[in-house]
């Protein structure tokens, strides 16, 4: 099943997707609810209603009437209003290649432990114009990712069992201001400025059932599923990045597993992958530059058309916009 959260006369509303139309869920059954969050919180009642309110517009059963055309919708984030907001450190091909490009030893706990962070899951959005402050194009960059949602509560959840806490799969860009990032990671803390000012997921959630013709065995020595689904990245029409979701190192059911080690998980909470390798402008400009010393780095611009695409889950399109303030904090340090 493929969900989209959708602007509909000014209001945001949950719609299912089939063939290209979008439906609005509460039309569908007077059970079914009119928002993401409310459908996460009674998920395993509402499913099977849903279901087979999909079956009845694959049989023909339902007003086509009642549907909106996808490509011409105002689509906004699937999951509007995240309870939380983590983003893992699963691809050890891109770890590995950030690291060689600092001319430092591939770090040996990556492959004990899966790790994350908290960002602002107030700043989520879908797709559309991304604001950015002076501050943040100095080095703007993107993060191709892939994310999930839980969609039942849990605690110590262990990952045998955690792929029955995942909503859906979804795309992730974690938007990144790299010279804040880097600046303020020499005090040992963050990311926090580098970051919190926008992470994009869309278009859709795709639930795991829809993807079931694409699982392959995650990586050996791990637990969990997996899905070979490519992962594309362009600017300007330019594809920059491409990876694969199944070269996760750390399945999603780990990731999980760590996440709500003493801590509740709810419906709502997104969870990224972290970046695929070759997944960001930092990564490809180290690898350039240490390949060709006159190598030219790259970063985001204003008017930038950044596109996310990720086999099943849709394109993730945004245009890199300039905010009319001229407030920089980074002229706002001391002592220097």
């Amino acid at each position: 099943m493929k969900l989209v959260t959708y602007l509909k006369d000014g209001h945001a509303q949950l719609g299912m997707v089939v063939n290209n139309n979008i439906y609005p869920m509460e039309a569908l059954h007077s059970d079914l609810p009119n928002t993401m969050a409310m459908f996460l919180n009674f998920w395993d009642d509402l499913m099977p209603l849903a279901w087979a309110a999909e079956q009845k517009i694959k049989d023909g059963l339902t007003r086509n009437t009642l549907a909106d055309p996808y490509d011409s919708a105002e689509i906004v984030a699937p999951v509007p209003h995240p309870t939380s907001c983590r983003d893992g450190y699963a691809f050890r091909q891109h770890v590995a290649a950030a690291r060689r490009n600092r001319k430092v030893d591939m770090i040996p706990e990556f492959d004990q432990y899966p790790i994350f962070y908290f960002t602002n899951h107030n700043s989520i959005q879908g797709p559309g114009d991304i604001v950015c402050m002076p501050d943040h194009f100095k080095k703007l960059d993107f993060e191709l990712e892939a994310a999930i949602v839980i969609c039942r509560p849990g605690r110590n959840i262990r990952a045998s069992e955690a792929d029955s806490y995942i909503g859906g799969l979804m795309i992730m860009n974690d938007m990144s201001a790299r010279t804040l990032q880097m600046e303020e990671m020499l005090l040992n803390l963050g990311p926090a400025k580098g970051k919190d000012f926008c992470t994009v997921i869309g278009p859709m959630l795709v639930t795991l059932d829809e993807l079931e013709q694409y699982e392959i065995p995650c990586k050996e020595g791990h637990e969990g599923k997996s899905w070979n689904l490519s992962m594309k990245c362009r600017v300007n029409g330019r594809q920059v990045s491409e990876g694969n979701v199944g070269d996760m190192d750390w399945t999603f059911a780990e990731i999980i597993e760590r996440c709500s080690y003493g801590v509740d998980l709810l419906p709502g909470d997104v969870i990224g992958s972290g970046t695929v390798g070759t997944g960001c402008f930092l990564e490809l400009n180290g690898t350039g530059k240490l390949n060709d010393p006159n190598y030219q780095e790259q970063w985001l611009q204003e008017g930038d058309v950044v596109e996310m695409e990720i086999d099943e889950l849709g394109v993730l399109s945004n245009t890199i916009r300039k905010d009319e303030s001229d407030f920089s904090i980074l002229a706002l340090k001391k002592n220097v």
